[in-house]
């Protein structure tokens, strides 16, 4: 019987012990800046008629005002003309990794966009692509042995597709310490604030492990990676994509998953990644606009509930070009196609939803923020959820039905006098909470 006993303690010892070696960590130091920003994607090639650096300056105090945090600047590099696609090329296909694209401007431009970044409270990044180049980048002729070949000895593009890029082989040492130079140019020339690396997970872990704390000799910077691998933010990336609870955002939306498939995304997400890091949650970005479709396409009715929704989750939030101004058009990706700049609500929207998370630490990122808790519901198709830190508690209701839905919420020990934070109402909480939502409908309440 003792014997019995002494093997399932160390059965359950073990298996303890092995849940917290598994348990991913992360030792990336975030800037203290970061954790209540919003971010925003700027495309500078179609934000104005221009697509300069200059012209996109003077739209700096209307994105201060919304309350934005960070500006991630597309691309900024000089593009391959080589394999071109369509008339002006796709910015990811890089040209000179320490030149800027004369269509935008000059580098005294950029720097001047990035300082007036900087006088408005703001922090800027620019998008790198560290795992191809143009067909014309001086590097394929000066370097070749940097690049990937087939069995024939012939370039390769990354991905079959993608025809205008070539492949980098990192197993080369000189091509790390050159990639690592040219970032750490970046920050250092124009005093930028970090990176979004495209295609992060394509670029191996370690070069990214030995890059940061390189930049982070320099200043505190923010690393955002086009990738969904923890591995990545362990020591490399304050912030990774969320495409999963994206996709599964749209089935929602177009009836083909329920709400129970997003509990279960938190509770997974929960696993595999630490509460320290950054997850970005969005409904629109360069690729799935030009590519998949604008948001009102993919999410129809349920864009309103699912941006809200971005913004009171825990994450990073993010705003693409245009998305302020209600943009219903797929903007063209290899050419110009400005984006029409028009009065919407929706910036309203965004200018209240940043807002809130500037001032509300209950909806910060990180470990800084509170966590998502569940409250429990009597709807379907109900998501109702807290998040508390301190004294600051947020209590989130969402419909996720196209039709009005009237239900009852346990509120788990958050009773008190609340605000209804778009309508401004008072609302009293008690132990039990009944109410009724319109379809698509949400509501935020915040602790008075």
């Amino acid at each position: 019987m003792q014997r019995t006993k002494l093997f399932f303690v160390i059965v359950f010892i073990f298996s303890f012990t092995q849940s917290i070696i598994s348990q991913p960590v992360s030792y990336v130091k975030h800037p203290d800046w970061s954790y209540n920003k919003t971010i925003y994607e700027v495309n500078i090639r179609q934000y104005t008629k221009e697509g300069t650096f200059k012209a996109f300056e003077e739209y700096l105090p209307q994105l201060k005002e919304m309350g934005v945090g960070i500006l991630w600047i597309m691309p900024i590099n000089p593009i391959g003309e080589k394999n071109r696609k369509g008339p002006l090329g796709s910015s990811y296909s890089v040209k000179d990794y320490l030149a800027v694209n004369p269509e935008f401007g000059t580098l005294d431009d950029f720097k001047h966009l990035v300082k007036r970044t900087h006088e408005l409270g703001m922090y800027l990044i620019i998008d790198w692509v560290a795992n191809h180049t143009a067909w014309d980048n001086k590097l394929i002729t000066e370097h070749p042995e940097w690049y990937t070949k087939d069995n024939d000895g012939n370039f390769v593009a990354p991905i079959k597709d993608w025809t205008d890029v070539v492949d980098l082989n990192y197993d080369n040492k000189d091509l790390r310490a050159y990639m690592q130079n040219a970032l750490i140019y970046w920050v250092k020339e124009c005093d930028i604030d970090g990176f979004r690396c495209d295609v992060a997970d394509m670029v191996p872990t370690d070069f990214w492990n030995t890059v940061r704390p390189e930049l982070e000799k320099i200043k505190p910077v923010f690393m955002l990676a086009e990738a969904e691998k923890a591995e990545l933010q362990e020591y490399a990336f304050d912030m990774t994509y969320s495409w999963e609870i994206f996709k599964i955002a749209d089935k929602v939306a177009q009836g083909k998953m329920e709400t129970d498939d997003i509990k279960y995304f938190f509770k997974k997400e929960n696993e595999a990644f630490p509460a320290n890091v950054f997850r970005m949650r969005f409904t629109s970005n360069h690729d799935e606009n030009s590519w998949n479709g604008t948001e009102y396409e993919r999410l129809g009715d349920a864009v309103e509930p699912f941006t809200v929704f971005n913004f009171v989750i825990n994450g990073m939030p993010l705003i693409y070009s245009g998305q302020e101004a209600g943009n219903h058009k797929r903007l063209k990706f290899f050419e110009k196609d400005p984006i029409d700049w028009k009065e919407s609500k929706c910036r309203n929207l965004y200018t209240d939803l940043c807002k809130l998370k500037l001032v509300n630490p209950a909806l910060w990122s990180g470990d800084k923020g509170g966590p998502l808790t569940e409250l429990p519901n009597s709807g379907t198709g109900i998501f109702s959820f807290s998040r508390v830190k301190g004294d600051n508690k947020v209590i989130c209701l969402f419909n996720f039905n196209a039709k009005e839905m009237k239900f009852l919420i346990e509120t788990n020990g958050l009773e008190g006098v609340y605000k209804d934070y778009f309508s401004g109402q008072k609302v009293t909480i008690e132990k039990e909470y009944s109410l009724s939502l319109p379809k698509w409908g949400y509501k935020i309440l915040v602790k008075e």
